[in-house]
This record gives C-alpha cells, structure tokens and sequence, in this order.
C-alpha cells in the first residue's frame, strides 16, 4: 500500500462509486458532492497514479481496462473492510451484552436480588435476561448462557452445576397450627392424607407431576397419596399458595429464604438433597460471558461477595 495517502483512499472510494454510477453527476449525488468536486477527485487520482482510467463522454463515463482491474480490487478490498469492520464491532457488542436464559423462579428469587452486585463490578456489561417459561429450552442456541434446573446427572455432559438443590415442606405459620402434628416425630402415614399438597408439576422436562413429593415421601420412609393437592407449573406458584395458607409446598431452599426470614412461611422439617440442581450452560466464549459465569459461581460460595 504503498501509493495509498489518505486523500487518495477518499479518492478511490469516489471512484468506486463513480464506477458503480457510470456518471459523475449520479455519483455526485451519491457522495453529497458536486460534479466539479468528483472530476477533481479523479483527476487527481489518475495523476498520482500516472494511469488513465476512465473514458469521458457525453453519456457519461466508461472504465479504461487499468480502471477495470483498480475498480475490481478496490471493491473487494473495501468489502474486506466493511466484513472486518461489522465483525469486530459484532464482537464487541456481543462481549458487552450477555443473553442469559432462565426460568422465572429462579430469575426472581435467586438471580435479580444479586445482579445490582455485578453490574457494580462490571457496569460495562449489560446482562439480557430472559424468562421466558417453567423449563428451559436447552437445546437452543438463542442465549449466551443459560441456567437449567434438572435432576443428577444432568442430561447435558457439557453443562456445569451451579448449585446444588435441596427440598423442604413449607407452609404458612397458621396452616401450621392447623396441624400440629407436623411437629411431632414419627406421625406416620395417616395424618399426611389430611393435608393438602402443593406441586411443581413441572421440575423438569419428563419428570411426573408429583415426582418431588413422591421423593420426599420416600426418602422420609412413608407411604401417603402424593398424588393428590394442586399443581402449579413453577415452583414459585407452589410457594405463593402456601404463603396464602392453600397448603404445603416442597420448596427448593435456593428460592425460599426471604420467606422463611420473614416468617411470611415456615418449614418444621429439615431440607433434604434432592437429587437435582441447577446447571449452567454456555454458547459464548465471550469475556462478558466469562465474567458472568465467574461471577455466579462466586456467589453460591460467597454469596455477598
């Protein structure tokens, strides 16, 4: 490049244009330029590079064969540029913005309490978060990151657990007074059929609809109805009709603190593992993915941090 100053890259860019026209009053016009300025242009560039490339007549201008090839690798070159040009600056955008998939329960609940904490470590970042149903689509490839919620071992090899899950029943202090036994070890069976149960019926995609209750049951050696109560489509609802005195939720403890600090719900047994987590996945290599990610797995370990 080493013909190419600055005024004669302005230079080959009007001819460019002027070959695409084939006139200089059309390409004037394209440029914001008048005709006069154009032929300038021109002319000086066919005597700095001591070619001859167009043709002038009264229909307009022709390309000499020099104004062929130059036209030709000026175009592509230019086009090079441009691709260049559109891809770091998608890479750029794409390094600033994180498209995060999740569910709500977990979005509400876990996530947005934390995020002010992020965007104070990194303001440049901008995380776009969609919840946008009770189970996520994994397989998609429309996010940067996405959080899952699925049993162990997940079926996703190439997903990282973020956090481990536990159950425990919960229930509001009054429904709890209605039934006392609660409180008491080894009740058995029987009074479990008077209570009324309250379901995630979707943990995950394929698991039962009283798949938790089934396993807590069993886990708790008891044998009652599980099979029975209301479902809710996202652990939250489950939650939100136990605050309201509906019912007992099996509650995951990630979601469940604020509630039980207020005392707005109470749990009288201990959480158990339940066998499932949440998992992260990645699309993206990008720093403001890597950040995030670090950043999260931070805070299941430090979570004030």
């Amino acid at each position: 490049m080493k013909h190419l100053k600055s005024n004669m890259a302005s230079a080959l860019m009007t001819f460019v244009e002027v070959g695409h026209c084939g006139s200089l009053t059309k390409a004037a016009k394209s440029k914001s330029l008048t005709t006069g300025a154009i032929s300038q242009q021109l002319l000086q560039l066919e005597s700095n590079l001591g070619l001859q490339l167009l043709q002038r007549h009264s229909r307009g201008v022709t390309l000499t064969e020099s104004g062929m090839l130059l036209h030709r690798v000026a175009v592509s070159s230019f086009e090079d540029i441009d691709n260049v040009l559109d891809s770091l600056k998608a890479q750029s955008q794409h390094s600033s913005e994180v498209r995060l998939k999740l569910t709500p329960s977990f979005a509400f609940k876990w996530l947005v309490p934390r995020l002010e904490g992020f965007h104070r470590l990194h303001p440049e970042i901008q995380i776009q978060t969609f919840a946008e149903g009770a189970l996520v689509d994994h397989a998609s490839n429309d996010y940067d990151l996405a959080i899952d919620y699925g049993e162990l071992p997940y079926r996703d090899s190439n997903a990282t657990l973020l956090l481990e899950e536990s159950l425990l029943p919960v229930m509001s202090p009054t429904y709890l007074e209605q039934h006392d036994w609660l409180l008491e070890r080894g009740a058995g069976n029987e009074p479990w059929s008077r209570v009324t149960l309250l379901h995630d019926a979707q943990p995950w995609d394929g698991a039962a609809r009283d798949h938790e209750w089934a396993f807590w049951a069993k886990s708790h050696g008891l044998k009652f109805e599980t099979e029975q109560g209301h479902f809710f489509n996202r652990t939250d609802m489950a939650m939100s009709a136990a605050e309201a005195g509906v019912g007992i939720a099996l509650a995951r403890q990630a979601l469940i603190q604020d509630e039980l600090e207020s005392g707005r719900l109470v749990a009288p047994f201990s959480p158990i593992k339940a066998n499932a987590g949440y998992f992260l996945l990645s699309h993206s290599s990008s720093k403001g993915s890597h950040f995030f990610s670090d950043w999260m797995m931070k805070q299941v370990i430090h979570p004030h941090s």
